[in-house]
């Protein structure tokens, strides 16, 4: 059985939700990432931030990422998925919900991250096929 952990990228990074919008690109930029789990002040998943929600909710809006937070564009319930699921339960989360970027947690604790990039790697033509028709379908 492939698990969530033998297709995760390790390493995953928090960044709390008090911290601004400004200092998720830095860390996005330093990382090479596009996402960032949020965690709250007992370190548990309150969202995701990506690249594109700050340019969307806060850049061209014309607001200061400076003084926005994190928290202040996390929004609606986060997904995650538990480091020993398996590889199918991965996709049908992520499919049934149409999210690119999963965390994979372990004992409460945020373990690694699974992207587009490593569904990529780890499935096969026709199951990532299959990702992208339901992933990108408008609904």
């Amino acid at each position: 059985m492939t698990t969530a952990a033998d297709i995760m990228h390790p390493g995953a990074r928090w960044i709390p939700a008090h911290e601004t919008l400004d200092r998720a690109a830095a860390l996005m930029a330093r990382l090479n990432v596009g996402a960032l789990p949020i965690s709250d002040a007992e370190e548990r998943l309150c969202g995701i931030v990506t690249d594109r929600d700050i340019v969307v909710y806060c850049v061209a809006k014309g607001l200061d990422p400076s003084k926005m937070t994190c928290g202040d564009i996390a929004r609606g319930t986060p997904r995650w998925i538990d480091a020993g699921a398996d590889v199918s339960d991965v996709l049908d989360e992520m499919e049934s919900h149409q999210i690119k970027r999963l965390p994979v947690i372990k004992d409460k604790k945020l373990v690694g991250m699974i992207s587009e990039a490593d569904l990529a790697q780890h499935l096969s033509e026709d199951q990532l096929a299959g990702f992208v028709e339901k992933v990108y379908a408008r609904s």
